[in-house]
């Protein structure tokens, strides 16, 4: 199967150039683009808000632990988290609220005060595309097994950004675990 990076960058290279095609200067023409923006991002925000739902009814109370690792460059050592399936999953939808919520923040600044038309036509696809491949959305939406490339804690997406920032969660296996537990660098299990 193809990687997202890579279907993601082939959707935005033949979005820009459809977007050079699209008349941004006839006022209908932009508002059906914005009309779709925004369609698309409540389409994100419905399933996010059902996954959450779902997260929230099955309830989960799965003790999990792992270790998370500090920011590149930190001086902190690597520290242990103790949860459950159910709080990490809502700790993951908030973070997925926040990055959609930023993401139009960004776009409402780039296109209401500097005017770029083209990104929307971008950002109202790419985003959606990402909501469906989440790995929330995969597991409480459409039933896919916590195996694999699902199993939490979920592995950072490999890519530039998440190698300098060191990755959202660390190791989850037993040798690492108990080495947290035995430093003394844990955390309490969250309720």
């Amino acid at each position: 199967m193809v990687s997202p990076q890579i279907t993601n960058l082939v959707v935005i290279l033949v979005m820009m150039q459809v977007s050079k095609k699209i008349p941004f200067e006839d006022p209908q023409t932009l508002m059906m683009v914005r009309a779709g923006y925004i369609i698309s991002n409540v389409i994100i925000i419905t399933v996010y808000a059902y996954t959450h739902f779902l997260i929230n009814k099955k309830k989960d109370l799965t003790t999990l632990k792992y270790v998370e690792q500090p920011q590149m460059g930190s001086t902190e050592e690597p520290k242990l988290i103790t949860t459950t399936i159910h709080q990490y999953d809502v700790d993951q939808m908030k973070a997925l609220y926040k990055a959609q919520l930023m993401g139009v923040g960004m776009m409402a600044v780039m296109h209401l005060y500097f005017k770029y038309t083209n990104p929307l036509l971008i950002q109202s696809i790419i985003p959606l595309k990402g909501a469906f491949e989440g790995n929330e959305v995969k597991i409480h939406l459409f039933g896919q097994a916590a195996v694999g490339e699902l199993k939490r804690p979920f592995k950072a997406a490999a890519g530039f950004m998440s190698a300098l920032q060191g990755g959202a969660a660390g190791p989850s296996d037993k040798k690492s675990i108990e080495a947290a537990e035995k430093a003394g660098r844990g955390g309490a299990k969250e309720e």
